[in-house]
């Protein structure tokens, strides 16, 4: 029977708390449930926090961090998207948390260091007793090299942080991924206990039927997910969203009927290459309207697609200023930061460069000039203006060519999907994720008989 109970033992899969078990005096600026938050991760040592744009991630973090060096003494470093690392430093001089930003380990000095995951190279992690990923869906990609890299190199620093807001419910490769990088499960441990394949195509899993509540009380042993204060039973307070104004403005295409095609009209794109194609021979047309949209009186941010695209719009917009791929590091850096500082009003980028991490709350209107097909890139873009803290309405503008189809209806269904989802994850861990978090933690649901045992008489050496 031992040797069975080793064996069964060996099976489950359980991460036990690492952590602190004297939390110190945090900081005096946290709401009740970031306070929560931060002592339950400082108990898990390792653990991840998933929680919506504006919740105060940034904060939380911090907090988190300061726990950590002040008692234990050990540095901790804070890899963030480029250009957040400023922002975490105005953010600690705001709430007394002195944090340093650096581009080499050569620069660290004792307490929180914080640099963007470019430099990531230039530092030896196994100085750093904690580590915090911000933005961590850096860690989605299954095969990407930093995502490896980053769980290999931080496998022996004891103390573990990743943040990032709501992953996508149906996105479990993102979930074990952060699982592996905090050392709580391998991705395929987590594939094998919970999920099965669907329909025998190997990269599409879903949850075993009766292995759903235990995948949900396993992911609540070592995440926190919420969307508001609400989904953990505490105060909404001051976390109300204001309103979101989406805007399509479709674009006529000069189009000649063709003999070829027998068509008289231009017909909607369909395939990836068709839409592509559409974008790319209405750029002006495009770009003229942007132009006459653009306020000239406060901040606006234009998010495109294409290099012609956000060539186009600076050439069309005075005083606009593009931020590239092909910056340097230390040129965008300066471009977002003064952005963020007024010093910029209107901004010319793409998703893929700058729609992760920053906060936008002093500019409440944006727009896409040009459109890919992933929606958390258009989701994250817009959560950099519409986000906890907000005071003002937010303005979306989309605009597109009359071939590319209803832009913001397609881009609605996909939020209302992805909502939907949200919300399904959400209630399968509120009441878990709540008793987590406040400390009363409950492995296993009360087991409550109501039937006296009856033993057989040849047990009991009766005879029949």
């Amino acid at each position: 029977m031992d040797n069975y109970g080793k064996f069964l033992g060996e099976k489950e899969i359980f991460d036990p708390p690492t952590g602190l078990s004297d939390i110190p005096v945090l900081s005096k600026h946290l709401f009740p449930f970031q306070a929560d938050i931060v002592r339950w991760a400082l108990r898990r040592g390792r653990a991840a926090l998933f929680a919506g744009t504006g919740l105060g991630k940034t904060l939380m973090a911090l907090s988190w961090a300061q726990a950590i060096y002040q008692t234990t003494g050990r540095n901790v470093l804070i890899l963030t998207p480029l250009a957040v690392a400023a922002q975490f430093v105005r953010e600690g001089d705001k709430f007394g948390i002195p944090v340093k930003q650096c581009k080499t380990g050569k620069d660290v000095e004792p307490g929180i260091t914080v640099t963007n995951y470019e430099k990531i190279e230039h530092f030896n992690l196994l100085g750093f007793g904690g580590i915090v990923l911000d933005e961590s869906s850096i860690l989605k990609s299954y095969n990407g090299k930093t995502r490896t890299m980053l769980i290999e190199a931080c496998a022996d620093i004891p103390f573990r942080l990743a943040a990032t807001a709501t992953p996508a419910p149906n996105d479990f490769m993102e979930l074990g991924n952060h699982a592996e990088f905090l050392g709580v499960a391998s991705y395929t441990d987590m594939l094998a206990k919970f999920f099965t394949h669907d329909g025998g195509e190997t990269q599409k899993w879903r949850l075993k039927g009766h292995a759903e509540g235990e995948f949900w009380r396993w992911m609540c042993s070592w995440a926190v997910m919420l969307r508001s204060p609400s989904d953990l039973g505490y105060d909404v307070g001051g976390f109300d969203l204001p309103l979101l104004n989406q805007k399509q403005h479709t674009v006529d295409v000069d189009y000649e009927p063709s003999m070829d095609t027998g068509l008289l009209f231009p017909v909607e794109a369909r395939t990836m290459q068709e839409r592509i194609g559409a974008r790319r021979d209405t750029v002006q047309n495009r770009v003229q309207q942007a132009a006459e949209i653009t306020p000239h009186d406060r901040p606006f941010v234009w998010w495109c697609n294409l290099n012609t695209e956000s060539d186009a719009l600076a050439k069309s917009i005075p005083d606009a200023v593009e931020v590239r791929g092909s910056d340097s590091e230390q040129s965008k850096e300066r471009k977002l930061i003064d952005f963020s500082e007024g010093r910029i009003r209107v901004l010319i980028t793409k998703p893929s460069i700058c729609g992760f991490g920053m906060n936008w709350q002093h500019c409440a209107d944006t727009g896409f000039v040009g459109l890919n097909d992933s929606f958390e890139q258009a989701y994250q873009a817009i959560r950099r203006f519409w986000r906890f803290g907000q005071t003002e309405p937010v303005n979306v503008h989309f605009i597109a060519a009359e071939t590319e189809g209803a832009v913001v209806a397609n881009i609605r269904r996909k939020e209302a999907d992805a909502e939907r989802m949200a919300k399904a994850m959400v209630s399968h861990m509120a009441d878990l994720s709540s008793d987590e978090i406040k400390g009363s933690k409950r492995d296993r649901p009360d087991y409550n008989p109501t039937i006296p045992i009856q033993l057989p008489k040849w047990l009991k050496g009766e005879t029949a």
